[in-house]
């Protein structure tokens, strides 16, 4: 028996002895895929889905996800995915190569591939073929992860992915116990600050009232010692699986605490997944002027509706705006029209 390198569970594995994701063994000593090139799905999507708002603004994606998860959110809202043996999954995966997923992205006329269905650390050799091909063809590698590696795997994160959107899901221990399934958020932190040395980092935050609610602060504090430019996602937690039962948060509540919690420490603050919210559009840090412009489609995300820089800066006062790629020429060009 080895122990698992991947993630913080640390998992004993061996020949028939798979860990907590069910995705990993050790049949010759080693830790080993154990379903690699098979996929649950691919779709067509624009980043700021996923989300990522600065990186490749309004850029078309391929949204891919394997299956099985690290952790044991009472409010997944890919259960059918993450919570089922992926052994069982097999008849129905895709069994894709890494140059094959290229091409279908290169034909459906997307610029990145972006893994957001499930959890990456749970596939990350494959991910890692598909990183080489995709850079070979120019592609830009993207995913929304929890965070929950090892630093060895978080170093193989960051070096597979050009952007990475953490969720940030809470910080004390009873909420990580009760509502992940791991015992704390100490790895979740570590990470961020490593990744956003490496690669380009947004962060998510799910926002339950009355239970993770009072933590935003602490959360923004966080961030604002990683960097005053990290784009921080706040979303109300639109609750599924074993919270299935539980009413929807109210969207004036969480939008007064996420204002209260960032006012003044981060520069690029975001409420959304509800229709019509004014917390889309990038802001200049410098005089407040909406410089990218975003139009707010609820729970099937956001898109781009027009794009105000000149050279990566404010035209009206010339403040730098933090951005990892330019807005998609194309989509910008549409969204103005």
């Amino acid at each position: 028996m080895i122990r698992c390198d991947v993630c913080e569970r640390r998992c004993p594995l061996g020949p028939d002895t798979s860990g907590y994701c069910r995705m990993y063994h050790a049949p010759h000593g080693l830790v080993e895929e154990r379903f690699p090139d098979r996929w649950c799905a691919y779709a067509t999507a624009r980043m700021e889905t996923i989300p990522f708002y600065h990186a490749w603004p309004g850029a078309r994606c391929l949204v891919v996800g394997t299956a099985g998860c690290n952790f044991d959110c009472r409010y997944c809202a890919n259960a059918e995915v993450v919570k089922v043996d992926p052994a069982g999954q097999q008849d129905v995966m895709l069994d894709i190569l890494p140059e094959d997923l290229v091409a279908v992205a290169r034909k459906r006329g997307c610029r990145a591939i972006v893994f957001s269905v499930n959890e990456p650390t749970v596939s990350l050799p494959t991910l890692e073929r598909v990183s080489v091909a995709a850079r070979r063809a120019g592609l830009v590698m993207g995913c929304l992860t929890n965070g929950y590696a090892t630093p060895e795997g978080t170093a193989r994160l960051g070096a597979i992915f050009d952007c990475v959107n953490v969720s940030l899901k809470g910080l004390s221990p009873e909420f990580c116990r009760d509502y992940l399934g791991v015992p704390d958020v100490g790895p979740i932190l570590r990470n961020i600050q490593a990744l956003a040395r490496t690669t380009h980092v947004e962060v998510t935050t799910p926002v339950i009232e009355g239970i993770n609610s009072h933590e935003l602060s602490e959360m923004v504090d966080f961030l604002a010692g990683v960097g005053p430019d990290v784009p921080w996602h706040a979303f109300r937690l639109l609750p599924e699986y074993k919270m299935r039962q539980e009413d929807y948060p109210s969207v004036a509540a969480v939008g007064a605490q996420v204002e209260a919690a960032a006012r003044g420490k981060l520069r690029y603050v975001y409420f959304h997944n509800f229709i019509g919210s004014r917390w889309v559009n990038t802001l200049c840090p410098g005089c407040g002027e909406a410089v990218i412009e975003r139009h707010s489609l609820g729970c099937g995300g956001d898109r781009l509706q027009a794009v105000h820089l000149d050279g990566g800066a404010c035209p009206r006062c010339g403040a730098s705006v933090a951005l990892r790629g330019d807005p998609d020429p194309a989509t910008a060009k549409e969204a103005c029209s």
